[in-house]
């Protein structure tokens, strides 16, 4: 048995693919991380920029769309929901076996949406229609504008990855969003879930370079030890909120948990080890969404062991805040920096296809 299924079969955790290309969905990679121990797929719009730019897989199909009059935008859509579409039915066995826990496959709104709440519940409920795999995940990133959405999406029966968390005030308020969204529907709760997606090497990016402004041999010696010990904190956040009457309440009702999905697990510093931010927080009802490079990397050598609740991260977190270090100030600082990356792969790629448009048109 691999690394990546022994995740699975010995902690609980599901290793999930941070990465979606036409080319390997046609040329086998796709199933051969399946096979090798896979269990579901996430995308966002930095994926599909860099897929439809840096390989000729979607050329025929944008001009095939442009050709029959689409706009760019409309075609952009349709090459999504087609890789979508694809990608959820090469996991549907994983989706079927695990009766709906694992084998989803997530597509994100528009970016422009973020702080947008009618705009966001109506492009997840277009994306819903489009893409009817029972496997699919609508991404909604947690700005405070999205919270709305992602309660009413829930209590509309959409299974929702909770996209672009970063502090564990922020994660409180998503934990409460769920549950607003399935206590709002009546009956059996079964039939939807949810991950929240809490961002890690970023955490640890950006708290270093303060830890490193400080300069302190206090300061210093806290290096790399931020998103550990945050996401280890949000993992006891999580099973309190499990451990809570509200939720034994739904549980009854068939609810299923959202479970943590930690994102940005490649590391970002060459100093670290390439599978820190694996290795350090594997346990039960988790998922990880990792790069190519890191699956493999996991899967080679990577440290299989239950870790995510060897510490509950308290100590690290005062010794942060004691040296000057505002983690709920780095929280607002890196979901900004997120809502902006994204809009700015999307404009980029909308750019690009444009381009490209206008040398179909001139043939």
């Amino acid at each position: 048995m691999g690394r990546l299924h022994e995740l699975h079969e010995l902690h609980g955790q599901s290793p999930w693919l941070d990465n979606l290309r036409r080319d390997w969905m046609a040329d086998g990679q796709l199933a051969d991380w399946i096979d090798r121990g896979v269990r579901g797929i996430t995308s966002n719009p930095t994926i599909f920029q860099k897929a439809m730019t840096a390989t000729d897989a979607y050329s025929s199909d944008l001009s095939r769309l442009i050709g029959e009059g689409a706009t760019v935008l409309d075609a952009y859509w349709e090459l999504v929901v087609d890789d979508i579409v694809a990608a959820a039915e090469m996991l549907a066995p994983v989706h079927d076996e695990s009766a709906g826990a694992d084998g989803y496959v997530s597509v994100e709104v528009a970016p422009s949406l973020a702080r947008d709440t009618e705009g966001t519940i109506d492009a997840a409920r277009t994306l819903r229609s489009r893409i009817p795999s029972p496997n699919l995940y609508v991404k909604i990133p947690a700005t405070a504008e999205g919270l709305p959405a992602i309660t009413t999406m829930i209590a509309e029966g959409c299974s929702v990855n909770v996209t672009l968390i970063f502090g564990l005030e922020r994660y409180e308020q998503v934990l409460d969003a769920y549950a607003s969204g399935l206590e709002a529907r009546t009956g059996d709760l079964s039939d939807v879930s949810s991950v929240a997606s809490f961002f890690i090497s970023r955490v640890d990016t950006a708290v270093d370079r303060r830890l490193e402004a400080i300069g302190t041999p206090d300061a210093a010696a806290l290096a790399g030890r931020a998103a550990i010990a945050q996401a280890r904190a949000a993992y006891a956040l999580f099973e309190r909120h499990r451990a809570s009457d509200r939720w034994q309440a739904l549980s009854e009702r068939g609810a299923r948990v959202q479970r943590p999905l930690w994102a940005s697990t490649s590391t970002k510093n060459p100093e670290y080890p390439d599978t820190m931010y694996v290795d350090a927080l594997i346990g039960p009802d988790t998922v990880n969404t990792m790069p190519e490079a890191t699956l493999a990397a996991v899967d080679d050598h990577g440290t299989v062991a239950r870790t995510i609740d060897t510490s509950d991260g308290s100590t690290e977190l005062a010794e942060l805040a004691a040296v000057g270090v505002d983690m709920a100030e780095v929280a607002e600082e890196l979901e900004r920096e997120g809502v902006d990356s994204f809009a700015a792969s999307f404009d980029d790629l909308v750019q690009t296809l444009t381009t490209q448009a206008g040398e179909v048109a001139a043939r």
